[in-house]
């Protein structure tokens, strides 16, 4: 570990136990507060926030999009004040706060055997609804990208592990992600993915508000190839708590595996869109994610 990488473990740990040591009227106005210091800084994030949010409100004023960003900025803010608080939060707290809607939907794709796929968006707070899932008797696995340095990425693993969560890299595992992932659902274990977002440059093109953007395969693969119940999630801040909702199973369609993964994915990204337009703010897509934005990306890194 360099002496960077320790100073950042180092400040990184600090910080974490702040978070759950003060109190949370303290901790929630520092983060708000922060916040609105990114929105006036106007960083690379914010606008490419609002760009995204440009795309789901076309029709919003200049103005109106200025107060989606920052409450959307405020929303991001939230979910990593409770993604630190999450052991202090506690399981009882976040089950009497959820409105959970479809678990009726979960429960009987579990009951049947042959293993679920949760594939949700970047929305709301997905580890306050990981901790729900757990509390609810439903133990799963999922996938982490590795952060940098390795310390931290190891501190988010022993904390998530330590929630319930059967946690593996998406990179530099012991076998490949997917493997282990089509091994669980064989099994009739539960999986949970974030679904909106390609981290592999090899996902599939998909119509999103009109225009064409590239969301992960993973989700709609292992479905067509282990025939796993894949179940669209939808999330969402409320006042006080959290806001949960699962459909009900995409069935992938078409004879070609190409065309059922295609379809699949594509039913996804219509159940995100519609919980994206009704709850903009809590989506935190501060990346490039349509097609026409990523060309200018690949420019610069002399991508063809």
């Amino acid at each position: 570990m360099t002496v960077r990488e320790r100073l950042a473990d180092v400040g990184f740990a600090a910080g974490w136990a702040a978070v759950k040591g003060l109190p949370h009227p303290v901790v929630a106005a520092a983060f708000r507060a922060g916040a609105d210091v990114a929105v006036r800084r106007d960083g690379k994030g914010v606008r490419r926030l609002r760009a995204n949010l440009r795309r789901v409100a076309p029709d919003a004023t200049d103005a109106e999009l200025a107060a989606l960003t920052r409450r959307g900025m405020h929303s991001y803010a939230r979910y990593w004040q409770e993604a630190f608080r999450l052991p202090v939060i506690g399981p009882e707290r976040i089950r009497a706060g959820t409105d959970f809607i479809g678990a009726d939907v979960l429960d009987k794709a579990i009951a049947d055997g042959r293993g679920v796929i949760c594939a949700l968006p970047h929305m709301g707070n997905w580890d306050a609804a990981a901790v729900w899932l757990v509390d609810h008797g439903a133990r799963f696995t999922t996938v982490a990208e590795r952060l940098k340095p390795e310390s931290v990425y190891r501190r988010f693993l022993d904390y998530r592990e330590s929630l319930g969560m059967e946690v593996l890299p998406l990179t530099g595992g012991d076998r490949p992600a997917a493997d282990v992932l089509a091994e669980r659902l064989r099994a009739g274990g539960v999986i949970c993915l974030l679904g909106d977002r390609d981290l592999t440059r090899r996902g599939i093109d998909v119509d999103f508000f009109g225009s064409t953007a590239r969301m992960p395969a993973g989700p709609a693969l292992l479905a067509a190839t282990t025939g796993a119940a894949l179940l669209p999630v939808g999330l969402w801040f409320t006042p006080g708590g959290w806001g949960v909702r699962v459909h009900s199973p995409v069935e992938p369609a078409g004879e070609r595996l190409r065309d059922r993964v295609q379809a699949a994915t594509q039913a996804l990204a219509d159940t995100y869109a519609m919980h994206i337009a009704a709850h903009p703010e809590d989506w935190h897509m501060l990346q490039r994610l349509w097609l026409a934005d990523l060309e200018p990306e690949r420019a610069e890194r002399g991508e063809g």
